[in-house]
């Protein structure tokens, strides 16, 4: 499965991948702003996207916004990373379409189990 990790902090991204790397049925991709990630998701077209909320010049919402312009993109799940995690929150990211929200700061040994529960019951992570 072909996941790409969009964070603009790059101790989060390495832990990221590092965790996801242990699964073997994880092969990942990480950028480290909004319009890279785009660029990089229109190249590999990733199974998954992880998307951290909070990044300069594009956010983690505006990021989705855009993905869902592109054709190619639009159905892409895309799994929110965020320390904000309130009920009212989760739930504004939730109406965007979104497949989940991982509360940071998230579990490295447990992160790629999160994936899996966003992908096979919306919000199940």
């Amino acid at each position: 499965m072909k996941l790409l990790y969009i964070d603009d902090d790059d101790d989060i991204r390495e832990i990221a991948e590092l965790s996801l790397a242990i699964d073997p049925e994880y092969r990942i991709w990480t950028a480290a702003s909004g319009r890279e990630g785009l660029d990089l998701a229109a190249a590999i077209r990733p199974d998954v996207i992880l998307l951290d909320v909070m990044m300069p010049e594009m956010d983690g919402p505006e990021t989705f916004a855009a993905l869902a312009q592109e054709e190619d993109l639009r159905a892409i799940p895309v799994v929110f990373v965020t320390a904000r995690t309130q009920n009212h929150q989760v739930a504004e990211l939730q109406s965007l379409g979104a497949a989940g929200v991982i509360q940071k700061p998230f579990d490295p040994l447990s992160l790629a189990e999160q994936v899996r529960g966003c992908l096979a019951d919306n919000f199940g992570c």
